[in-house]
């Protein structure tokens, strides 16, 4: 099989598709508009592109720790709203500038630390909690201090203590096993609040923080942990769906080795035994060595016819037996395929194989380039303007494919060049990719 090359879109003028019919309907015509990629016109589908790379799970990684920077730069923006709103001083605010900007910078380091330990990236970042504990702490202490001076009211640290330990909460659940970092989760607020309560807060104020802290710390905590949870899966998921891609290539090649030993393993055997007992017959002198000989050549060119017959069957792609093969090999490696035959089944021999090497082509292309691909539909229709016309439809493929090497897409082209067929390509938005194949009607005749 050649190696198949990597689709790329063709982006021409836009073109008004033919009518389409199936039996006895047409079809409205379908307008097929190109992507702009003009400056000042990119759609978000671009941008997300651009900023995340191609689509798949080291997306979704990227993605993932934008967000843990992104809660670690709130972080710094609520410090500096709560810094104005509150009454301070300028000592005090100086100190929970100084120990909050340590706390975010923290934060950040040990969430990242502890996303690349919970997916078995890295070592257990014991130290970065360690740090993150102690400036929790120390962050707690200064509000605490704060209050007992007089320099802050209790609603000022009621505030400051919810959100302290709602930052906090998340981190030590991604770095630590589950019971240790419930444990440390839940000891850290108790202590915050106990010091909370020693330096004057109470009543509804001193309720009020530890109502908003046990619905606060719990919530993030689970969050950050489903987080880990979902990007661990995503990956395992892409690693499985790889995995079904090869084994289902692998199967194929195992199909075609089971056809060349049921052809050839019977008559290589006679032919071994008839050589045998040739050999002993030319020894003794016999002329029946003769025959013997001849039947060892009638044998060999048979199996010749045999294995040319095996070796073109494979060559050669039906486009029905093409079409079941692409929903097997393509189900196996977990895409949903559908398939629309129309008139396939009229079709003359060459402009089946045409056609069916479209199919195989492209169902190989799926299974080695389409990221995350879960869908496949293909279908054969004859147009009220004399041509065939076979469509290819995935998702999964990237807006900006890598050029390709192989010999794939030209190939085909030859190959329908050689029934006045043509062949493009089309990337649509979502990552949908559109190959067709168009065959002269009076061709396919």
């Amino acid at each position: 099989m050649a190696e198949p090359e990597v689709m790329e879109p063709e982006v021409a003028e836009p073109e008004v598709a033919e009518p389409v019919m199936t039996g006895s309907e047409v079809a409205e015509p379908e307008v097929s508009r190109p992507a702009v990629t003009g400056p000042g016109s990119l759609s978000v589908e671009t941008w997300v592109e651009r900023l995340g790379g191609p689509d798949g799970p080291e997306r979704y990684r990227r993605y993932t720790l934008g967000t843990l920077a992104a809660f670690a730069a709130a972080e710094v923006a609520l410090w500096a709203f709560w810094i104005k709103t509150s009454d301070a001083g300028t000592l005090g605010s100086a100190l929970v500038a100084a120990v909050g900007a340590a706390h975010a910078g923290a934060h950040l380091l040990l969430s990242r630390a502890a996303l690349r330990r919970y997916l078995g990236a890295g070592p257990r970042p014991a130290g970065l909690v360690a740090l993150y504990v102690v400036a929790t702490v120390a962050m707690a202490a200064v509000g605490c201090a704060l209050l007992a001076a007089g320099r802050i009211g209790d609603r000022d640290l009621v505030t400051y203590l919810v959100w302290l330990m709602m930052f906090y909460a998340g981190p030590p659940m991604l770095a630590l096993p589950t019971r240790t970092g419930v444990v440390l989760v839940g000891a850290v607020p108790a202590a915050a609040l106990g010091a909370a309560a020693a330096s004057g807060l109470s009543g509804e104020l001193l309720a009020l923080a530890v109502g908003g802290i046990l619905f606060m710390v719990p919530f993030m905590a689970t969050g950050m942990r489903v987080t880990g949870w979902s990007v661990r899966l995503i990956e395992e998921l892409a690693r499985a769906r790889a995995t079904q891609a090869r084994l289902a290539v692998a199967e194929e090649r195992l199909r075609f080795g089971r056809d060349l030993h049921d052809v050839l393993g019977r008559n290589l055997a006679v032919v071994a035994l008839k050589s045998e007992l040739a050999v002993r017959l030319a020894r003794r002198g016999r002329e029946e060595a003769v025959a013997q000989m001849e039947e060892v050549q009638h044998i060999a060119q048979e199996s010749q016819r045999e294995i040319r017959a095996v070796v073109r069957g494979y060559r050669t792609a039906d486009l029905l037996t093409e079409l079941a093969g692409a929903r097997s090999v393509l189900e196996a490696a977990g895409i949903d395929c559908r398939i629309e035959n129309g008139p396939a089944a009229r079709l003359p021999a060459h402009t089946q194989a045409a056609l069916g090497w479209v199919v195989r082509e492209g169902t190989t292309n799926i299974l080695r380039h389409a990221q995350g691909a879960s869908r496949c539909e293909v279908s054969a229709r004859a147009t009220v303007s004399g041509w065939v016309a076979l469509v290819m439809e995935n998702d999964g493929a990237g807006t900006a494919p890598r050029p390709g090497t192989g010999s794939g897409l030209p190939g085909l082209r030859e190959r329908l060049a050689e029934v006045d067929g043509t062949l493009t390509t089309e990337l649509r938005p979502g990552g949908i990719f559109r190959l067709t194949a168009r065959i002269p009607w009076e061709t396919a005749e």
